[in-house]
C-alpha cells in the first residue's frame, strides 16, 4: 500500500510555475490536453518500443546509437536496463526523446508520457532519471523525484488551475463529479479521483483497492493507494486505510459500477468525531472509493431524571 506524499508548498509552487508556463505558451488550451502539442512546444520526440519484442527494441536502440550521443554509446547496456528493470517509459535528455512501452494500455501510456515530460521540464531533474518502471510510474511513489514528476503530470494533464475552477463549479463532490471530470479532461477514473482529493480544500480521502468481496494475494495489502487531501492528512493523522477497507466490506455489493455507499464516522487528532460519505465504484480492475466530508458528528447526551418519595 502507498500513501500519497504531500509536497512542501515551495516545491509544489515551483512545479506549478513550470506547468503554468507551458499551458500559457500553449494558449491555455481547452481539455482534453493534446500531448502532441506539448511535445512540439518542448521540442520533444516520442517513439515507442515493445518490451515483448526484443529484436524490434534492439533496432530502435541501434538507431539511437547511430545518432552518436554519449548516453547511448553502449546500446546493449540500454537494452539490458530496459529488459531487466522492466521499464515502461524512458526519457533521454541528450536526444530530447521519450520512449514508451507500446504494450501498455493507452490510459497508462498517456500517464507515462506526461510523467516523462515533467522529468524533462523540471530543471533540477536533469540527469536524475533515465527510465521508469511500473512502480515509479504508479500514482504514488515514495521517491521524492518520482513524487514530483507525478504531481507535475497531474497538474499538466488536468490543466492546472482550470481543474480547480471546474471542481469549484461542481459544488458538492460525489462520484458523479469524478465521472464528469474524467470525461471533460480525458483521463482515467483513477487519476481523476486522485486530483479531486488532492485539490480538495477540506478533508477528503480516496482509496484504490481490490474488490471488497475478494481477498488479497499472500503478503499484499488489499489497498493499493490511500489518497488524502492536505487538510485530511493534517486533521486525521491516525486514520487507518485497512480499517477503512474493513468498513467498505460491510456495505458494498455487486461486481461492477457503483457497488455501495454509506456514511461513516472518523475521529480527528483532537478526538472529535466527524461524518464522511464513502462512495465505491468498481471499474473491473480496482475499487475506487471517494470519501467526502459531511459534517461534525453530533453527540447525543442522554440525561435521566430521577425522583424519590420522602
Amino acid at each position: 500500500m502507498a500513501t500519497n506524499i504531500i509536497l512542501t508548498p515551495g516545491t509544489a509552487k515551483s512545479i506549478d510555475g513550470h506547468v503554468d508556463r507551458v499551458l500559457k505558451d500553449l494558449g491555455h488550451p481547452e481539455p482534453p490536453l493534446c500531448l502532441a502539442d506539448v511535445r512540439e512546444l518542448l521540442r520533444l520526440d516520442l517513439q515507442y518500443y515493445s518490451s515483448t519484442n526484443v529484436g524490434w527494441l534492439q533496432e530502435k536502440i541501434h538507431q539511437l546509437r547511430v545518432a552518436g550521443k554519449q548516453v547511448l554509446a553502449r546500446p546493449w547496456l540500454m537494452l539490458d536496463v530496459v529488459k531487466k528493470l522492466d521499464l515502461k517509459a524512458l526519457v533521454i535528455p541528450d536526444r530530447k526523446r521519450i520512449l514508451l512501452d507500446a504494450d501498455q494500455p493507452p490510459p497508462k501510456q498517456r500517464w507515462n508520457e506526461t510523467h516523462e515530460i515533467i522529468h524533462d521540464l523540471l530543471p533540477w531533474h536533469a540527469g536524475a532519471s533515465l527510465g521508469d518502471k511500473q512502480r515509479t510510474l504508479s500514482l504514488s511513489c515514495h521517491s521524492q523525484i518520482e513524487c514530483e514528476a507525478n504531481y507535475g503530470a497531474g497538474r499538466l494533464l488536468f490543466l492546472g488551475q482550470r481543474f480547480r475552477d471546474e471542481l469549484a463549479e461542481a459544488g458538492s463532490v460525489d462520484f458523479d463529479t469524478v465521472k464528469q471530470l474524467k470525461k471533460t479532461f480525458g483521463n482515467s477514473l483513477t487519476t481523476t479521483l486522485w486530483r479531486i482529493v488532492e485539490n480538495s480544500d477540506g478533508p477528503a480521502l480516496g482509496l484504490v483497492s481490490i474488490h471488497p468481496h475478494t481477498s488479497p494475494a499472500p503478503g499484499e495489502s488489499p489497498v493499493r493507494y490511500f489518497i488524502r487531501s492536505p487538510q485530511f492528512a493534517t486533521r486525521f493523522p491516525a486514520v487507518n486505510e485497512l480499517a477503512l477497507f474493513a468498513r467498505i466490506r460491510t456495505f458494498c455489493y455487486g461486481n461492477r459500477g457503483p457497488i455501495g455507499s454509506s456514511e461513516i464516522i472518523l475521529t480527528d487528532g483532537r478526538g472529535e468525531a466527524h461524518e464522511f460519505l464513502l462512495e465505491c465504484f468498481h471499474n473491473h480492475h480496482d475499487t475506487l472509493t471517494l470519501g467526502s466530508y459531511q459534517r461534525a458528528h453530533a453527540t447525543v447526551v442522554s440525561l435521566t431524571r430521577t425522583s424519590g418519595l420522602k
